[in-house]
């Protein structure tokens, strides 16, 4: 399979881009590797993907590729400075054993992709020589300084190479290399009120905004929701079933009275669509792999369809195969953007507002703070505890002395 990355030229008076197209066998790693590059889209005229054009996104795209293992980047064809495929056999070995580890454990894709791309960055840079103390931290500095990234994201970085020196090397850092975390700012989840959940949704159509009261009807994730399939929707339990969520954790939630006919309706739907796939040779979906090896001719029963399918099949055009794969979350964000704008509504939301709000207003209405974390799926309760800043109380419950005047 090739992949083609050029600049485009016609986008002037605007920030530089690149288009992405594939030929050859299409392969759904090379999909999933687009998938990582925030703000990318997809031209359907074209058939192309399209980002802007940063060494930062092409940093990110080449190192998912080369992560794939079907690649060779050290030779891309670009004149920009890349984070091309670390030199040496010994590097590449290590690397390959690192995710074999890594899928051993059960660690979800997202997490092997960044644990993988950290590691690689550390191997490429000046502080790569582990006999040296400190090198750990070292590079942590680094990231916190030169590249400015967030306590969270130079955290996770430090997992990933801690994983690498205890499960690839066979070296407890700690001994040279006493790591430090970064301390993470305290910043309070952005929340809407009643009335602006209702505006916002007003203002999304279709699966778009069933996705939306799904994930402020029961708290689930924008992955989650848009990951959801038909067979987990219990419409005799009243319940929906989260499989493979953060952590890798399956867990149950509520089905709000109010979504079960538009998700009956929405069934319906994907039936129809799922119907007319299979008339034209198709309807097949990925499943994950150990339901692939369970159920090897399960892909084209409808139970294990998505429960928001993409509107336009991929093509290979050199093969002719087709597929479909669940709703992009990039598109779902820019529409949840749009309708808070819609609304009116000045504040920094985002499709996780949503969840925000969903534990926010059952702690309001008394529920105790265990049965919110175990719908919310968070494993410390200290997690679930930040909800109980933003309650509409003010601090405290406190009556401001401004309001006794």
């Amino acid at each position: 399979m090739n992949v083609t990355i050029k600049a485009l030229d016609e986008n002037s008076g605007k920030e530089p881009q690149v288009s992405v197209s594939f030929s050859g066998r299409f392969d759904n790693k090379v999909l999933n590797a687009v998938r990582t590059v925030p703000g990318r889209k997809w031209n359907q005229e074209k058939r192309i993907w399209i980002f802007n054009d940063c060494q930062e996104n092409l940093n990110i795209f080449l190192e998912a590729l080369y992560e794939t293992g079907l690649f060779n980047l050290e030779n891309t064809g670009s004149k920009k400075e890349t984070s091309a495929a670390p030199e040496g056999q010994e590097v590449k070995t290590k690397l390959e054993k690192m995710h074999s580890l890594l899928k051993a454990r059960h660690y979800s894709i997202r997490t092997q992709e960044r644990y993988l791309r950290w590691v690689k960055m550390f191997l490429n840079s000046e502080f790569s020589n582990i006999g040296e103390e400190n090198c750990i931290n070292n590079f942590l500095t680094f990231l916190a300084v030169k590249k400015r990234v967030s306590a969270s994201t130079q955290n996770q970085a430090l997992a990933a190479l801690l994983f690498y020196f205890r499960f690839v090397l066979g070296i407890e850092p700690e001994e040279k290399n006493p790591a430090v975390r970064a301390k993470k700012p305290v910043r309070l989840p952005v929340v809407f009120s009643r009335s602006e959940v209702n505006a916002v949704i007003s203002n999304l159509t279709g699966g778009k905004r069933l996705a939306a009261e799904l994930m402020y009807g029961t708290g689930m994730r924008l992955g989650e929701a848009l990951a959801l399939r038909i067979l987990d929707i219990d419409f005799g339990l009243n319940q929906i079933t989260i499989r493979r969520g953060k952590g890798d954790k399956d867990r149950i939630v509520m089905l709000p009275q109010k979504l079960i006919e538009p998700l009956k309706q929405q069934i319906i739907k994907v039936r129809k669509l799922h119907d007319e796939d299979l008339a034209s040779g198709w309807g097949c979906v990925k499943l994950p792999e150990s339901m692939s090896l369970k159920y090897p001719d399960g892909s084209r029963d409808l139970k294990w369809q998505w429960l928001f399918p993409q509107k336009n099949r991929w093509i290979n055009p050199v093969t002719g195969e087709q597929g479909r794969y669940h709703l992009d979350e990039s598109l779902m964000q820019r529409a949840v953007k749009n309708a808070v704008l819609a609304s009116g509504i000045n504040k920094n939301a985002s499709c996780h507002t949503f969840r925000h709000s969903f534990a926010t207003h059952l702690l309001e209405n008394g529920y105790d703070i265990r049965t919110v974390q175990e719908l919310l799926g968070h494993s410390d309760v200290s997690t679930t505890m930040i909800y109980t800043h933003v309650l509409n109380k003010g601090p405290s419950g406190i009556i401001s002395p401004l309001d006794r005047m």
